[in-house]
């Protein structure tokens, strides 16, 4: 629609106009249940929304327009004075002219459109029970689908939510609820927040409460309402109390180190479904998505996952809720720092003290990617629009921003980084701020210039490379051992990093331990690391051990060739985990062929303690295969990997955690007749795995690959569904479904999909994972150009959050060949005029294709 995309421009010229002072918005909820007036075929299913907005303007007869996506606005006064509706409203934005100069009011009674799509005011319909939940998703701009607003980070107001609901349900805001007037519920005014971290969920959710204490140590006692809620369909599987445990440690360590207390009164923290997110920070009540509540036996990669993102999302209450960014280009002054907070409270405070080897096999993987596509940005990014903004909540914005601030830590020291985070939220508590704010106290705080370290880190795009080059005198002893540093030529920014340099050697048990080790200052593009000048020869060097900065690792062939034997045997896990990640990135490079990586994996994985690492080379050694393994290999390699994971799950402590990663590794990867007869068998209890529970969630990853390959037809899926007839087990079997290898069946599910927007988003996302088929490449071959045909329109059609759903999910991909590079770059140029969010995800897509290519390329000559 005209107007939807706000442009930072305009937000930058709004905000020196107007000053807001409040809001007052009341939701009438009571449609959500029953039929709507005329039926589903009059309309969208609405609700009333009527907002007061109280602001001052700097001048006098000054125009400007708030933000609406309604269908249709039934009154708006200003000042007192009534505007035609018809004339002023356009679909996304009210026309306000002739301002006062000071205060002004604004009213807007408008009906607001329920959302499926997961943006807005997202409704959803358990299947299981009838029984309707709403929740409310709106970064970075969807505030403006529930009630009339000035929707941009800048101009924070305090906010007072009113909302009629159905009998019998409960509803929560950011305030605490006063006491309830029949249908009414009427909540505590918020502090000074920005829009699109307001929030309501409203339904019949089943709700645990908690207290948190704390005595701060003038004697002064903290006392922070604790509430933890589900749909009432999950609530058997709800384990409230670890997530109240994670909350209560994390809540005790951010007061300890950021000394200000927790500042919005109650935590409360909802697991919803049809989540577009991992979550939200909405502050008084978090929003999270339900996969978070486990339905069967998980790993402690699982809970660890979840202890991230409750902790990431509560650092947010300070580096976002309680400081914002001025507009999205900063979004990394809230993303970055929660990820890196995320990590480094969950290995201080809780359980999980593993978290950092996670940080470095999983979350910076997803950096190292990001950072090597052609729409790769600097942290701080040129965030021209919210299309923009909506795209860059990607792996620079968060992970590589993490590592970053993980480097800035070791570059400036511990103690003047948290010293640094204590002034800052001192000196800008409720306001709004830009990258020179908190570079100014990070300076004060550690004394170094941060002015060249931003512009390299912050402010510049790419991944540098370093390498190990160590020469040996005539005794076998280090003569010389430097690290070169290189970049792309796209982006030729060398950085000066924080390195560790460690030496490995076998001991005489044959496993491969650290004798040596030193920091060092890497700048410019070779650095000498003097300080281990004489040391006997090494086995293995690994360079950024402890995985200090954020860079691609490289061996020298020396300790390639140990790595090919000993992989293994060395003892440190994260030292295994960062050669693990570095053999990766060189599969993704095309300097390691795809075969050998599949055989490290099956040589080593089955010694890999740590869980959540193996579950990363599960899945690292899949896409191997599938992307860029030579098409006349991928048979075989297929066999040598069900081969070994069946081995690896045989083998396999009876119910432990890792006999249940090689089961659901074995489904995905069984290629053979006697696989699919095993999984069956695992099914209708026939074969047994000593030790291994078939729970609800494994059948379904039992039955996935039955139905790719042919051997479960929609009688048996739909016999499953019968058994698991709940929200979750609705998903499995939409995805299965698609996953069927039928003419009939894709087409089905493109149609689905693409022409129709029938679908609610979970189940959108569970028909493209199901269409996608690496064991259906020929089947697929004819939907590439009928992608191409369709995505503009598409994009044009359909929510943000869809459209990016549909353009990566459908994007042909399998079609690993030049042909559909060509049809992918004969669509970038016959679009130039495209929107520029769709063709960074073209361009994104056509990168991964290329890569896989050359991938290919390189296997094939193994």
């Amino acid at each position: 629609m005209p107007g939807e995309n706000l442009s930072r421009d305009e937000a930058r010229e709004r905000a020196e106009l107007l000053t807001v002072d409040g809001y007052e918005v009341a939701l009438d909820l009571r449609s959500a249940v029953g039929e709507p007036d005329g039926g589903d075929e009059a309309g969208p299913r609405t609700f009333r929304s009527q907002t007061t907005i109280r602001f001052r303007a700097a001048r006098a007869g000054a125009s400007t327009f708030a933000d609406l996506l309604a269908p249709s606005v039934d009154a708006v006064t200003l000042n007192g004075r009534d505007l035609d509706p018809g004339t002023v409203f356009d679909g996304t934005r009210i026309t306000l002219d002739g301002l006062a100069e000071g205060e002004n009011v604004l009213v807007v009674d408008a009906r607001c459109a329920y959302s499926r799509t997961g943006e807005g005011m997202h409704r959803f319909v358990d299947p299981e029970d009838g029984e309707v939940y709403l929740y409310t998703q709106y970064e970075p701009a969807d505030a403006r689908r529930v009630f009339a607003n000035f929707e941009q980070p800048d101009l924070k107001a305090p906010y007072r939510f009113e909302v009629t609901a159905p009998e019998g349900w409960r509803v929560w805001s950011n305030g605490a609820e006063e006491p309830q007037d029949g249908e009414v519920h009427r909540f505590a005014e918020t502090l000074p927040i920005s829009t699109y971290i307001t929030v309501v969920v409203a339904g019949p959710y089943h709700y645990v409460s908690d207290l948190y204490t704390r005595t701060s140590d003038d004697g002064e006692k903290l006392e922070i309402p604790l509430g933890a809620m589900c749909r009432k369909g999950l609530a058997r599987h709800f384990d409230a109390d670890d997530v109240f445990l994670v909350t209560k440690q994390g809540l005790d360590f951010f007061h300890d180190h950021f000394d200000y207390p927790y500042p919005f009164g109650k935590y409360d923290q909802a697991f919803v479904p049809e989540y577009n997110l991992g979550a939200m920070e909405n502050p008084g009540l978090v929003t999270f998505r339900e996969e978070y509540i486990y339905r069967g036996k998980v790993t402690s990669a699982s809970y660890e996952r979840r202890a991230n993102v409750i902790l990431h999302e509560m650092a947010h209450m300070w580096f976002g809720d309680l400081v914002t960014m001025q507009w999205w280009d900063d979004l990394w002054l809230k993303e970055s720092f929660a990820d890196f907070m995320g990590t480094f409270s969950m290995v201080e405070a809780t359980r999980f003290t593993n978290g950092w080897i996670t940080f470095a096999n999983n979350r910076k993987a997803w950096a190292y990617r990001a950072d090597q596509l052609p729409s790769t940005h600097p942290i701080t990014a040129d965030i021209r629009d919210l299309e923009d903004a909506k795209l860059n909540f990607d792996g620079i914005t968060y992970a590589k921003g993490a590592s970053v601030l993980k480097q800035l830590v070791a570059y400036v020291g511990r103690d003047a980084f948290l010293e640094g985070a204590r002034r800052y939220f001192k000196r800008h508590a409720y306001g709004n701020t830009q990258l020179g704010d908190l570079l100014s106290v990070l300076a004060e705080t550690s004394g170094r210039d941060m002015t060249a370290w931003s512009r390299a880190w912050l402010q510049t795009a790419g991944v540098n490379v370093l390498t190990p080059v160590v020469t040996y005198d005539g005794q076998g002893r280090i003569a010389e051992l430097a690290v070169t540093q290189e970049a792309a030529a796209s982006h030729p920014e060398l950085r000066p990093h924080r390195v560790a340099v460690g030496l490995y050697r076998l001991s005489p048990e044959g496993e491969l331990v650290r004798f040596a080790r030193t920091e060092t200052d890497v700048a410019g593009e070779r650095t000498v690391v003097t300080e281990l000048a004489g040391s006997e020869r090494p086995d293995l060097v690994l360079v950024n051990d402890d995985d200090l900065t954020f860079c691609k690792v490289r061996f020298d062939e020396g300790s390639l060739a140990t790595l090919r034997e000993h992989l293994g045997d060395i003892t440190d896990p994260l030292a295994r985990a960062l050669c693990w990640s570095a053999l990766w990135n060189l599969t993704r490079d095309a300097l390691l062929p795809a075969r050998d990586f599949v055989s490290l994996v099956l040589s080593f994985a089955g010694r890999e303690s740590d869980i959540g690492v193996l579950q990363m080379l599960h899945a690292w050694a899949q896409s191997a295969l599938v992307h860029y393994a030579a098409p006349a290999w991928r048979e075989e390699g297929g066999r040598a990997l069900a081969e070994g994971a069946l081995a690896e799950l045989r083998r396999a402590e009876p119910g432990s955690q890792h006999q249940l990663t090689w089961a659901r590794f074995f489904a995905a990867v069984a290629t053979s007749d006697a696989d699919f007869q095993l999984l069956g068998g695992l099914l209708d209890g026939s074969a047994v795995i000593e030790g291994l529970d078939v729970d609800q969630e494994l059948r379904w990853a039992f039955l996935s690959p039955l139905a790719s390959h042919g051997r479960a037809d929609e009688a048996a899926l739909d016999a499953e569904l019968a058994r698991d007839d709940t929200a979750s087990g609705k998903r499995h079997h939409v995805r299965c479904l698609a996953s069927r290898p039928s003419a009939a069946v894709k087409a089905q599910a493109w149609a689905a999909v693409v022409e129709s927007d029938k679908l609610s988003n979970a189940l959108v996302g569970a028909t493209i994972a199901g269409f996608g088929q690496p064991s259906q490449r020929e089947l697929l071959a004819p939907y590439t150009a009928s992608y191409f045909e369709a995505i503009e329109r598409v994009w044009a059609e359909r929510s943000i959050q869809i459209g990016m759903d549909v353009v990566r999910g459908l994007f042909p991909g399998l079609q690993d060949d030049p042909a559909t590079l060509s049809a992918t770059d004969a669509w970038l140029t016959s679009h130039p005029d495209a929107a520029p969010a769709l063709r960074r995800l073209v361009l994104e897509a056509r990168d991964d294709l290329a890569r896989a290519l050359r991938g290919q390329g390189r296997d094939a000559a193994a």
